[in-house]
């Protein structure tokens, strides 16, 4: 058995309804990152949850908080309670939960952000998940793109070929990545788990632990 959880069920306790269908279609978390704009045209075609439009092709709950200075791109669904900080900028393929925060000057891009997801300061997130109740420190990037532009691969127990071009990070819930840290293109990282400031990440870590550097990960119980 696997010591990483890779599995989509593995990473994430709980999924909204109107994304439950497309998540449970894949076998690995990032098995979705291609189709997230078709499912964000779905749910604004759909309408189920009875968003209002704030512009065509863009959706919005209750009680959503939109700095003026922000840019919002079709197609993009906003959950409730979502606050959407000075220059924002978001750029289109994006879902975002109820309760989550985009803070200034963050970007995003073909994404999913599940619920309670904070992003609140100068922050890159590309072809990506972000699982519940997950923190990304100030100017915590997302790398999704290599430097050869190959196809990306997990590293874990083996690797892991994705048919991906782009693909970020895939955080499972309640991971805390601390600031300055680059997330590079193809990160997993299990439930649970801390990121140190100014790490650099590769792979697959497992859930409940602490990552102080690249190789250097520990269990929780351990410190």
């Amino acid at each position: 058995m696997s010591k990483y959880d890779l599995k989509t069920e593995e990473l994430f306790d709980f999924v909204p309804e109107h994304l439950e269908k497309h998540f449970k279609e894949t076998r690995f978390a990032w098995e979705i990152i291609p189709k997230i704009k078709n499912v964000v045209e779905e749910i604004i075609s759909d309408n189920e949850s009875g968003y209002a439009v704030l512009s065509e092709g863009v959706l919005v709950g209750k009680n959503v908080k939109i700095a003026e200075t922000a840019t919002i791109l079709p197609p993009a669904v906003i959950g409730n309670n979502v606050e959407i900080r000075p220059g924002a900028y978001i750029r289109g393929n994006v879902y975002i939960g109820d309760n989550c925060v985009i803070g200034n000057s963050s970007e995003l891009k073909n994404c999913i952000l599940l619920e309670h997801v904070q992003v609140p300061h100068y922050n890159y997130v590309g072809d990506s998940v972000l699982g519940n109740n997950s923190h990304l420190g100030a100017g915590a990037i997302c790398s999704n793109l290599r430097g050869d532009g190959k196809n990306i691969v997990v590293h874990a127990e083996k690797d892991y070929p994705t048919d991906l071009r782009k693909f970020g990070a895939i955080l499972g819930d309640l991971v805390d990545v601390g600031c300055g840290s680059v997330l590079n293109p193809g990160t997993v990282i299990g439930k649970g788990t801390r990121v140190y400031p100014l790490t650099m990440t590769r792979g697959a870590y497992p859930k409940n632990s602490i990552i102080k550097s690249t190789y250097n990960v520990v269990k929780k119980e351990n410190i």
